[in-house]
């Protein structure tokens, strides 16, 4: 198991709850939440991958259960991994997706080119 099945369900219905459509992509391991042709909110493993403002990097790596995002062993500003004890309530839950919402209208979209 690539990615857990039930965090993912997590994340869909949070994202539906704050009225964002959404795309699904496999990638990195794990599972992408992708919103205007966006990555917005992911799961890897049993981790949430949030893509968040860096100007608020700081300011997620102070709640329970963040840590940089390192898939490299750089981590990635902007990116962050919550583990599930930082994840245990839908509110929680709630603020890492909304955090993600609304950075993604400014987050560069990586599309590929033809």
């Amino acid at each position: 198991m690539a990615y857990d099945e039930w965090m993912a369900d997590r994340i869909r219905q949070a994202l539906k709850e704050q009225g964002a459509a959404c795309e699904e992509k496999k990638m990195m391991g794990g599972l992408c939440f992708m919103v205007d042709d966006k990555m917005c909110v992911g799961v890897v493993k049993g981790m949430l991958m949030a893509r968040i403002d860096p100007d608020r990097y700081d300011e997620a790596l102070a709640r329970k259960g963040c840590r940089a995002m390192d898939f490299t062993g750089r981590p990635m500003k902007g990116f962050v991994f919550v583990e599930p004890d930082g994840l245990d309530t839908d509110i929680d839950l709630a603020y890492w997706v909304g955090m993600c919402l609304e950075f993604n209208p400014r987050a560069k979209s990586s599309k590929r080119r033809k």
